[in-house]
């Protein structure tokens, strides 16, 4: 069976840090672009940050104005998990977070988080005080 799982999700104070995992069991995450998105009460679902599958040995990651500079994506192929830390959180980040396995645009080096192969099941992430 094809999976992704997320975990990592809570309840975080303004300004704390959490790290969120994606972990696929069934298929190799690797071969794909793995992407971040949040969907907050009442908004539509949105991109947070994408890492690349290899580009020739590289990993290209790629952000959301509104996290840049506070998110950060990794992945780790011998563990077949892709991380999102997290820090300098604010109440805005408040939203259930979901990976996917998307496409992977090579010549423009970006992800085409509108191409999604795999969906996980969503973890919360609450920041409040």
């Amino acid at each position: 069976q094809l999976q992704l799982v997320e975990s990592g999700g809570g309840l975080v104070q303004p300004g704390g840090s959490l790290r969120l995992s994606c972990a696929a069991s069934g298929f190799r995450l690797d071969s794909y672009a793995i992407g971040w998105f949040r969907q907050a009460p009442g908004k539509e679902r949105e991109g947070v940050s994408c890492i690349s599958s290899s580009v020739g040995g590289l990993y290209y990651a790629e952000h959301a104005a509104s996290v840049q500079g506070r998110f950060a994506i990794s992945r780790d192929n011998a563990k077949n998990t892709v991380y999102l830390q997290m820090n300098s959180l604010k109440p805005e980040d408040t939203a259930v977070y979901y990976c996917a396995a998307v496409a992977y645009n090579t010549v423009q080096r970006t992800c085409d988080m509108n191409r999604v192969a795999y969906w996980g099941q969503g973890t919360q992430v609450t920041v409040s005080s």
